[in-house]
Parts: C-alpha cells; sequence; structure tokens
C-alpha cells in the first residue's frame, strides 16, 4: 500500500479548485498530522497533511477529528506565518511524490511575502516543511539533523533541497520503444519490480495489475516473457495511460475478507481475484479519507490511551491467570469425597486400628465386590484423631470448592468487564470517549480520580441510527452509557440486543407502540454486531428481546445484566450499511 506520484497527480488536480482560497485555522491533531481550514467563495474544505510513515498524504478530509487541548509547537508555528494566507498554486514535478502548496503570506511588519508549504509523501522519510522565499526552512513538523541522516538536514533555517530523484520514465507519455528499450535491460527477475524502476510515480499495486493483465494471472519472470506478453503489457499500460488523461478513472479500495481496507488505486484492481473484495469510490481525495479514516482514528487514540490499553491489557492477564491458579485449586476439590469415604471406613473398623499403625487395609463396604482399600495412618495419632483427621479434610475441601468455584464465577464476571472495557476503548472516536472510560474505571476502583480543571465534561449522547424503515435505534458508546440507555432510557415495550457471549455495546431499537418490523430487527442486530468485538467477524450471533425483560443484578458491574425470553439472529456486520443508517447521513 502505497501513495503513488501518479495518485498524488490526481490529488493535486482535484485541489485545484482551492487555489485562491484563504486559510481560515489551522489545527494539528497529531503529532504528523496537521489539518488546515480554507475557505473560498461559495463555502469551505479542511485540507489534511500527514507526514507517518505508514499513511503519509494529502487530500480533503470530511471526518471530525478531535484536536488537542494544547496547540502543539508546529501548530503555533504554521498559525502565524499562514493564518488568513492566501494560496496561490500548487504544484508537482511530474510524477514526483511532493506537492508545493505556494501561499500569498503577511509577516510580521505587514509586508507581503510568499512562503511554501511542501508536503513530502515518500514513506518513513515523509515531511511536511514550511519553506521562505527565500528558499530557506522555516520549520518541519519532523526535524532532521545529522544523527538522523547525513545525507538530507531538514532544519530552521537551512536551506530547503529537493530529495535525489531518479531518471525515469513517466507512463502517460512513454512511447512503445521507450518501454520495449528499458524492459530490455533487465535480463531476469520480477517483471513488476522492473517496472517500478522503470516508471516514475507507480505504485506497486497498479505495477502488478499490468503484469497480471500481460500474463493472464501466471507466475513468470523477465526472462520468460514472450512477443505476445510483452504487447499486451505495453497495451495495458498504455490504456491505463489515456484512462489518466482522460479522466475516466475507477477508484478502488480493495478489502480483505475481513472487511479490513488493506490498498487503493485509481484503477479496477482484478489481482485478487475471491481472495479480497474491491469497492469503488467517487474522486480520489474521497477514496483516501475512506480508506485512512479508521486507521488514524485507531492511531490517534491508541496515542491518547496508551496507558489504558496497557492497564486494560495487564488486568485481563493478571485475572485469567488468577482464575487458571483457581481452576487448578478447585481440581483438588475432587478428592473430597475420598476422604469421606476413608473416614467412614476408618470410622467402622476403629477398633481394628492401633496407635502406632502406619497403614491399615479394611474392605470398602460401599462397593458391592468390597475390594480392598490400603490407608496411610498417622503413626503419631490416635485411632479417633485419625478418624477425625480424614474428615476435617474432607470437610476443609467441601469449604474450598464452595469459596473457589463463587471466587471463579466473580473473576470471570470481572474478566468480562474488564474485556467489555477494552472494546469501548478499541472503538473510540473522541477524547470524551476516552474521558468517560478513565472515569468509569476510576468509579470501579482501577485507577485514581484525575483531577478535573473547571467544568466536567459534558456526558456524550448515545450513537443515533435511523432504520431504513423509520424506527429510531440508539447505541451505547460505553457500560455507563449501555446501563442508562437499557434501564433508563429505553421503555419496557422497545426492544434490547446484544450480541451472544461477545463484549459490546447495548442496542435499543424504539417502538414507539408500533410492531417491530423485520428489517428494523435484522438492521438493529447488524448495529449490534458491528459495534461489538466481533465487528470483523461473517457471521455474529445476536440475542433481542423486550428490554422489560433486561435486569441488573445488584452490585453488578456496569454494562452487566442478565435477560430471559431473547431470541437470537444471525447478522453480517456491514460498514457502508452502517454508515447509511446514522442519522443526520
Amino acid at each position: 500500500m502505497a501513495l503513488d506520484g501518479a495518485y498524488l497527480n490526481l490529488i493535486k488536480k482535484e485541489l485545484e479548485f482551492l487555489v485562491g482560497a484563504r486559510v481560515d485555522r489551522i489545527h494539528q491533531p497529531s503529532r504528523e498530522q496537521l489539518i488546515m481550514a480554507l475557505r473560498y467563495r461559495g463555502g469551505s474544505s479542511r485540507l489534511l497533511f500527514s507526514a507517518a510513515a505508514d499513511s503519509a498524504r494529502v487530500h480533503i478530509t470530511d471526518a471530525e477529528i478531535d484536536n488537542p487541548a494544547v496547540p502543539p509547537m508546529f501548530c503555533m508555528l504554521m498559525r502565524k506565518h499562514l493564518g488568513g494566507a492566501k494560496l496561490l498554486a500548487i504544484r508537482q514535478d511530474g510524477f514526483e511524490r511532493i506537492l508545493y502548496f505556494d501561499f500569498e503570506c503577511t509577516n510580521e511588519l505587514g509586508d507581503i511575502v510568499n512562503m511554501t508549504l511542501v508536503s513530502e509523501i515518500m514513506g518513513k522519510y515523509s515531511n511536511l516543511i514550511l519553506v521562505a522565499d527565500d528558499g530557506t526552512i522555516v520549520d518541519s513538523i519532523k526535524r532532521v539533523d545529522a544523527a538522523m541522516s547525513r545525507a538530507r538536514l531538514v532544519l530552521p533555517k537551512m536551506r530547503y533541497e529537493i530529495p535525489p530523484r531518479d531518471s525515469r520514465l513517466l507512463f502517460t507519455e512513454a512511447t512503445d520503444e521507450q518501454i520495449r528499450e528499458a524492459l530490455a535491460q533487465y535480463r531476469n527477475g520480477d517483471i513488476s519490480r522492473a517496472l517500478i524502476k522503470i516508471f516514475e510515480g507507480i505504485s506497486p499495486v497498479i505495477a502488478r495489475e499490468w503484469v497480471f493483465y500481460a500474463t493472464r494471472g501466471t507466475d513468470i519472470d523477465i526472462s520468460q516473457m514472450d512477443e505476445n506478453i510483452l504487447s499486451r503489457l505495453i497495451f495495458k499500460i498504455k490504456q491505463t495511460a489515456e484512462q489518466f488523461r482522460s479522466g475516466d478513472l475507477c477508484y478502488t479500495v480493495i478489502k480483505n475478507r475481513d472487511n479490513i481496507p488493506k490498498d487503493f488505486s485509481f484503477i479496477n484492481i482484478l489481482q485478487y481475484g475471491p481472495v479480497m473484495i474491491t469497492q469503488q469510490r467517487e474522486s480520489a481525495c474521497g477514496t483516501l479519507d475512506y480508506f485512512f479514516a479508521a486507521r488514524d482514528t485507531e492511531s490517534r487514540i491508541r496515542q491518547r490511551a496508551n496507558d489504558l490499553f496497557r492497564l486494560l491489557m495487564n488486568l485481563t492477564e493478571r485475572i485469567s491467570k488468577r482464575i487458571s491458579n483457581q481452576q487448578a485449586e478447585l481440581l483438588e476439590s475432587d478428592k473430597k469425597d475420598e476422604y469421606r469415604l476413608i473416614g467412614d471406613l476408618l470410622s467402622a473398623n476403629i477398633y481394628r486400628i492401633q496407635k502406632g499403625d502406619k497403614k491399615i487395609s479394611l474392605e470398602n463396604f460401599y462397593d458391592e465386590k468390597c475390594p480392598v482399600v490400603d490407608i496411610t495412618l498417622d503413626e503419631r495419632l490416635t485411632p479417633s484423631q485419625n478418624v477425625q483427621k480424614y474428615y476435617q479434610n474432607y470437610r476443609k475441601l467441601v469449604t474450598a470448592e464452595k469459596i473457589l468455584t463463587d471466587q471463579i464465577r466473580k473473576s470471570s464476571e470481572e474478566l468480562v468487564y474488564i474485556e467489555s472495557v477494552f472494546d469501548s476503548l478499541t472503538r473510540a472516536t473522541a477524547d470524551l470517549d476516552i474521558i468517560e472510560l478513565r472515569m468509569e474505571l476510576a468509579e470501579q476502583g482501577y485507577i485514581r480520580a484525575a483531577k478535573m480543571k473547571g467544568k466536567p465534561p459534558k456526558e456524550q449522547p448515545p450513537l443515533k441510527f435511523r432504520s431504513s424503515d423509520g424506527f429510531s435505534i440508539f447505541v451505547g458508546r460505553n457500560n455507563r452509557q449501555n446501563d442508562k440507555l437499557t434501564l433508563k432510557t429505553a421503555g419496557k415495550n422497545d426492544i434490547w440486543f446484544h450480541t451472544h457471549d461477545i463484549t459490546g455495546s447495548h442496542v435499543i431499537l424504539f417502538t414507539e407502540g408500533a410492531e417491530p418490523t423485520d428489517t428494523a430487527i435484522m438492521e438493529a442486530a447488524m448495529l449490534a454486531a458491528y459495534h461489538s468485538k466481533g465487528k470483523n467477524s461473517s457471521q455474529v450471533p445476536v440475542d433481542y428481546t423486550a428490554a422489560r425483560f433486561v435486569k441488573k443484578p445488584n452490585g453488578a458491574k456496569p454494562g452487566m445484566v442478565i435477560f430471559t425470553n431473547n431470541s437470537t439472529v444471525y447478522v453480517k456486520p456491514d460498514e457502508d450499511a452502517v454508515n447509511k443508517l446514522r442519522e443526520g447521513k
């Protein structure tokens, strides 16, 4: 997966309508990400710049991204120099993976100056650099000093230098003869890797798709190419070039069978066959926004809640180990009946025992065959004391069994609760989600309550959806909200949903006195499956029942309930269907 130079050129074309717009706001939601709001006649757009190694890119975004309470220094510097600036031009040299955003700004003295924001999309070397009109670096989102690189330094006051660039062909301009001559230089090896070295700005998925078409899916290298394969390869390259020039493109997202995005492209991708799922999007920016939205959210949440993730993982490991030890101790309790049997046999034959005996063989009269049982005795004890010793061991194991059974039950419930909090944390999308989870864990005694400055944060509402036939559906964000939604908000005839034996959100289908349709029930069940640990499964069991049959046991942890009179359906979580049902979409 890579944002290649050709795709970046398509992004540039989509962004050209912003030329003439003015910078309205600048935010830096994470260490390697910047969002710039641009205002123009008739509207505004938010431009996202990312210099993260695994998700470097630039595009328009519609994603709602939380910003830190205190803006980072680079953000403050950008506001100082580019606040209110006018975008003059967006440039790209060929299919090089660099976009130059030229701005007209006003400096501290009130003079009009030009500055350039350089977005370098180059994997782990990606960066976002502000360059003054004299070519010197003002600052960058990632500073590169001599300890990091000897070849190219990126530091304030130094002159900006363009990264080294190889001389390669543009697939949109290359002739048949140029392609043949370039391929002739390679005697053997992988064809797609050779194409990446020959052409500027194409990603591995594009090169593999060209080769897949030319070889009809067979696995061959350059030495095995004949004229027919070479002709088909050139034809496919020229066809892609024509589509690129005409704008007749097919923006594609490639997902695995778990519905997780794996790659994207500007042409239709057939090389994976039935192994992957392809999905078409409407624009280059929209494709990137969709592809990276979930990944960026997860990364941002992990940065801000890293301590909670560690805490919950440690708790899970500790509780699981405790349950394992308790279960091992419980197995010892199986010997209790053996101790009682021996006590009974000794009691019935006490007259045959002498003090000082080390063992005795007695007939087991509880067994119709009366087998002989060898019993070990304590020579220091009297016969009566030996009898009482075995009865005492029996009573100890009976008590231990009751205590251990109760402890295992409580530990198992605690483990389910911790897993439910972890699941809520993995689905958190905003800082307020994390704050509410911290408050919940503090209430349960797992962490110290944080000192709140100012007013406490306003409680978030549940996620709201509407079924395709008009029923309202609410989804809880966390355990505390699950309790409120199920036990206070829902009416007795509303329908409650939860995944079967899988941690997840409580979902309420509000009937408003009407009989719920099969469509509404299946859509509510699908929402329950999507907002659960089983989100990426193909078939998820979901229990549902009337809310009046859902009760909370005394002393139960947040989100923990019992229910009766339930039915179960199996559904497949579908992200696109969830987005269509989201209220306000």
